[in-house]
């Protein structure tokens, strides 16, 4: 048994090592940051001396996550890496994971799981039953295989809540900017100078796509694609209609800003209303019982020790 759960912790610091390899950052190149300590320094240095004082982590794990990651998107049908893509970039990951990447961890979560299974319940545990073994197998290999996708579902949801929060206020800012004169590019790059969160970050990209010749209207409907928060897209659809027929763009943006004060208001009212339905369980099984023992226990001993309990 305890072999079993040792090799299971060995599988799951494995899978540790593959995920924090496969969430490099896109942006860092440690060979140009070292090249550029010894520009620096001005230390003389081949290129072979270069690679070597890169870490183990940057010479052999990350390129061999990466050829792995490669012959994944080879036997990976298409359809299911643009699927798998298209979450990614509805989390916010585009740029920190490959959807290859994304199938190699799911493929390496299933297999990990699926051998500390094996393991643990056919080979360090001698008594066990094969069918419910088997049947616990099976289980951590289907858990493997769909932990991923949870995970990028909860980042999903966490995502689009924080939108949904954000979208109010930056909604005001973007009146302010526009009654002040500002343009609607200029009042966006406003809030994506003023604001840190994944809103002005994809203000931000609309911006970069516009200036690298995407009609606004486009950008902004991908924007909406990415997001898939239903307010962006009513928020989207209204500004594309206020721009083709000409309405005043400030005017449109307060309607939506009362729009979705008015929304936030609701919500924190159904969230309020649901709150007693939601403390029912905790109240039954936990906080009433506990009272009836402080109550009665008391009584029930009082009576237990005056043999009343014995006429019975």
């Amino acid at each position: 048994m305890v072999i079993g759960i040792a090799i299971v912790v060995i599988l799951i610091i494995v899978g540790i090592l593959v995920y924090m390899g496969l969430r490099e950052d896109s942006d860092y190149d440690p060979l140009n940051e070292r090249m550029a300590e010894f520009a620096i320094n001005d230390t003389p240095t081949s290129l072979t001396q270069l690679e070597m004082s890169l870490s183990f982590k940057d010479r052999v794990f990350v390129p061999l996550v990466k050829r792995l990651a490669d012959l994944t998107r080879q036997v990976t049908p298409e359809k299911q890496l643009e699927s798998a893509r298209k979450k990614l970039d509805m989390a916010g990951m585009a740029g920190e994971m490959e959807p290859s990447a994304f199938f190699l961890m799911r493929i390496v979560a299933t297999v990990v799981l699926g051998l500390g299974a094996f393991f643990l319940f056919f080979v360090a545990s001698k008594d066990s039953n094969p069918l419910q073994a088997m049947g616990f197998t099976v289980g951590a290999v289907l858990m493997g295989f769909y932990l991923p996708v949870m995970w990028i579902n909860g980042k999903i949801s966490r995502r689009q809540q924080e939108i949904v929060k954000a979208l109010p206020d930056a909604l005001d800012l973007l009146v302010i900017c526009v009654e002040a004169g500002l343009g609607f590019d200029a009042a966006m790059g406003k809030v994506y100078e003023k604001w840190d969160n994944d809103l002005s970050v994809a203000f931000g990209r609309v911006l970069r796509e516009v200036q690298l010749g995407k009609g606004r209207r486009d950008a902004m409907k991908d924007m909406s694609e990415r997001l898939a928060v239903p307010d962006v897209t009513t928020f989207v659809a209204a500004i594309i209609q206020a721009d083709t027929m000409g309405v005043s763009m400030a005017h449109i943006l307060r309607v939506q800003s009362e729009q979705m004060r008015i929304k936030r208001r609701q919500r924190a009212q159904e969230k309020a209303q649901g709150a007693p339905v939601k403390m029912m369980i905790p109240l039954a099984l936990l906080i009433f019982p506990s009272i009836w023992v402080v109550l009665l226990g008391p009584a029930i001993l009082k009576v237990k020790s005056s043999g009343a309990l014995g006429v019975f």
